[in-house]
């Protein structure tokens, strides 16, 4: 069999470094906002490219915080693709903001840029893009649509560590950036946890105060803040993970590059661009019989996934946001998409196999 990840085999790898790494926070006695959490803090900085980053404890409590650090006036309006995982809409719905629906370009799968500026009004004040799949959204006319109508910027980062849009690292474009590190992730650590990067002081240190009760200083709490922090054994065993992120993105690339050359056009692949470095952390195909094809792989023993069977606007907890819309190209994408194994852990020979049985089907 297989499988469409196996965490053991990505992190066998490394294994000695994470148990030597754990031994010493164990040892420690400290768990909570130590000098791992501070250490890992500054090394992701450096390697997105941004003056900080604050750790937190999932990938969409990366998302909640930085949306509620914008401090927007309830009912404020942020777009976002129609197409994305539910997190990216659960943060701004618990920020009492509401999430208005971009479609994506049905090549990228990420936010079209020339269906942004239609849906802008007075009550917009913000567009969080999604890096979908662990490719970069095309940031320039996103940028220069913010700038001419005053938003800002959050990017969602939680499935493009290390991808990059014209040799500038995603994390690195917004006003913030919102890191999953869910342990399937390209950089994944050993349970929940998440970061958020930013340029901009002020964000940095309203960040570090609602992920620790909306407090600086011990019982004195300026903020209604939440319990949100990045602990030290996760910020350990990510410090080690960190080290070998290229090496994992050049693996997948490389296993990605197999699928490009050896997989019948029968099934639509990702698109390449120059301006794009492409992580892969996920690796998706099209075909309109995808059922059938996620069946008939089974079958033949390969497990693949469905990023994501239901999109945001069908699920039951968004009723009542979008009930007049329809979202197509959502709706195309969502039908006819599956993920193909592409993990740290695979070899070359696991995708030729997986080709070998596709170019049959």
């Amino acid at each position: 069999m297989i499988e469409y990840e196996n965490l053991i085999k990505v992190n066998q790898k490394f294994r000695d470094e994470l148990l030597e790494s754990f031994k010493t926070v164990l040892d420690s006695g400290w768990f909570i906002l130590g000098k791992n959490v501070t250490e890992f803090e500054n090394d992701f900085a450096k390697y997105v490219g941004t003056k900080s980053c604050v750790g937190v404890g999932s990938g969409l409590d990366a998302l909640t915080l930085s949306v509620k650090s914008l401090n927007l006036e309830k009912g404020s309006e942020i777009l976002v693709p129609s197409n994305t995982y539910i997190a990216t809409i659960l943060a701004i719905i618990h920020c009492n903001l509401k999430p208005v629906l971009v479609e994506p370009d049905i090549n990228t799968y990420n936010i079209d840029p020339d269906k942004i500026e239609e849906k802008i009004n007075s009550n917009t004040k913000a567009i969080l893009v999604v890096h979908l799949y662990g490719k970069s959204c095309d940031m320039d006319p996103i940028i220069n649509m913010a700038n001419k109508n005053d938003l800002k910027i959050i990017e969602d980062c939680a499935q493009s560590h290390g991808a990059k849009y014209k040799n500038k690292v995603t994390g690195s474009f917004g006003d913030m950036a919102a890191f999953s590190f869910y342990p399937t992730k390209n950089l994944g650590a050993f349970g929940d946890a998440g970061c958020v990067t930013t340029n901009n002081e002020s964000y940095t240190q309203i960040l570090k105060q609602l992920r620790n009760y909306g407090s600086n200083i011990k019982y004195q709490n300026e903020l209604a803040g939440f319990n949100s922090r990045m602990d030290e054994i996760q910020a350990a065993l990510l410090k080690i993970k960190l080290k070998h992120l290229d090496d994992i993105n050049s693996h997948k690339r490389n296993l990605a590059k197999i699928y490009f050359e050896d997989l019948k056009d029968d099934f639509i692949k990702p698109v390449i661009d120059k301006d794009y470095y492409d992580i892969y952390h996920i690796y998706c195909i099209r075909h309109p019989k995808r059922n059938e094809l996620k069946d008939y792989l089974l079958k033949n023993e390969i497990k693949t996934e469905i990023h994501y069977p239901i999109p945001p606007y069908k699920q039951n907890a968004t009723k009542g946001f979008w009930e007049s819309e329809t979202f197509p190209v959502s709706d195309e994408i969502h039908n006819t998409i599956l993920s193909l194994p592409i993990s740290y852990g695979h070899t070359k020979d696991d995708i030729y196999k997986v080709i070998e049985v596709m170019n049959k089907f």
